[in-house]
């Protein structure tokens, strides 16, 4: 007897096969699996997959937009004093409202582990407060990571050092940074020798906002591939954004990508964010920011799509759906072909799962039974059409359901409805 049976779903590999679950845990896996369950769900000829991850977001800002204005410029730097102004005059309430307003959107999509950036620039920490009070709320459902950010750049604000410690003392779990935001490129190098040091001390992980810039000569990920591989800090670092790769001369990345390799720093870019950002001071051609996806990735380089804002001042979208982050990111990465664009679904369950160090992922036996039933045929399919979440499953709980997309159709002597899976042959 299980209390939860999933039955005759496609796996992103494939696979057509059952899923048998108890209490948290996935009890077996199998192509046909016998026994009585306190719940069905017939997934025949739809995909279920892990379920999604973010490890890039701004939770504190989330949900936002317009407060105390609108950005006008566009800029990541008009973004960040507007953010500047609203965390001064927001109070815990509103932001841990905001966030949980969030979460049940991301709860809907399937989206079941978030790493967020909390920023710990001012002395009053209401961001840190509210977003553990968010990480405590949410803990059944979605497994949400905190970073202590110093927005305004951890040499550059008053009290920028000793805030932080105060944010990692008070249960936060992730070191951050943003060496390109200091007042100088020495002072960017130091901080990330700061950052590294207070992480391998207190053995916590390292994600950095790194050389988020147009600029080809933000080189911050140097520095921070030597700090990891000198601290022994090998697999717990991200770097972040990355943009500046993008204007990089081609022989320096050509020597850059072994050192991020060989340090084995995770990447993650966020395209919706990036291309919507970087270039705002160009004419033409214009540059659209996303770093080297495709290689970094032939580098044996870990790299994910990261979501970074929805509604907030650097972002005026978004929906909380990891599917329209790598589908932008599919496309202005140009990775169109069909293990290409399998990739990109791998890259926001999977990849990001092991960026997070998400160690009871996956569709396998005895791991924990989060997944998601999608109305599509397959990965590349889920990301063409960004479809319904038929039902979402977090720790072996049914947390929401939708119904198919279906449309249904009054024209003569066509049938009467549509749903606009790929042909077989595709």
């Amino acid at each position: 007897m299980f209390d939860l049976l999933v039955k005759g779903g496609t796996l992103p590999d494939g696979s057509v096969m059952d899923i048998a679950i108890n209490g948290d845990r996935i009890a077996d896996i199998a192509p046909v699996i016998e026994g009585e369950a306190a719940e069905v769900i017939d997934a025949s000829g739809d995909l279920v997959s892990a379920p999604f991850c973010d490890p890039h977001f701004h939770l504190d800002a989330t949900l936002s937009y317009g407060l105390p204005r609108v950005n006008a410029s566009g800029t990541l730097l008009e973004g960040i004093s507007l953010w500047g102004e609203l965390r001064d005059i927001a109070t815990v309430d509103e932001m841990v409202e905001r966030a949980l307003t969030y979460c049940d959107w991301a709860a809907s999509m399937g989206l079941l582990a978030i790493r967020s950036h909390v920023d710990t620039t001012p002395d009053h920490l209401n961001t840190a407060t509210a977003m553990l009070e968010v990480r405590e709320k949410v803990k059944d459902y979605i497994d949400l990571q905190l970073v202590a950010f110093p927005q305004d750049g951890l040499y550059r604000a008053p009290n920028g050092r000793e805030n932080l410690i105060r944010a990692l003392d008070m249960g936060i779990e992730i070191v951050g940074g943003i060496p390109h935001f200091e007042r100088t490129m020495q002072a960017g190098a130091d901080s990330l020798t700061d950052l590294c040091q207070i992480a391998a001390d207190r053995g916590l992980r390292v994600d950095i906002h790194c050389d988020e810039t147009d600029d080809p000569l933000s080189r911050h990920i140097e520095t921070l591939a030597f700090e990891t591989q000198r601290l022994g800090l090998q697999g717990r670092v991200a770097g972040s954004h990355l943009t500046s790769m993008h204007s990089m001369d081609n022989y320096y990345v050509s020597k850059l990508l072994p050192l991020i390799a060989e340090a084995e720093i995770a990447a993650i870019p966020n395209p919706l964010i990036n291309i919507v950002l970087q270039g705002r001071h160009d004419t033409y051609p214009k540059r659209r920011g996303l770093t080297r996806v495709k290689e970094m990735q032939a580098a044996g380089i870990t790299v994910g799509w990261g979501q970074d804002c929805v509604l907030d001042p650097w972002y005026s979208l978004g929906t909380a759906d990891m599917l329209d982050v790598a589908f932008m990111g599919m496309h202005v990465a140009q990775m169109t072909h069909p293990a290409e664009m399998a990739r990109c679904f791998t890259m926001v369950t999977e990849t990001n799962a092991q960026i997070m160090g998400l160690s009871d992922f996956g569709l396998r036996k005895g791991a924990l039974a989060s997944l998601v039933v999608l109305d599509a045929a397959g990965p590349v399919d889920a990301l063409r059409l960004r479809p319904a979440r038929l039902a979402v499953v977090s720790k072996g709980k049914v947390i929401s359901r939708s119904p198919r997309g279906d449309a249904t159709l009054s024209l003569p002597g066509r049938g009467a409805s549509v749903r606009r899976r790929a042909p077989r042959h595709a």
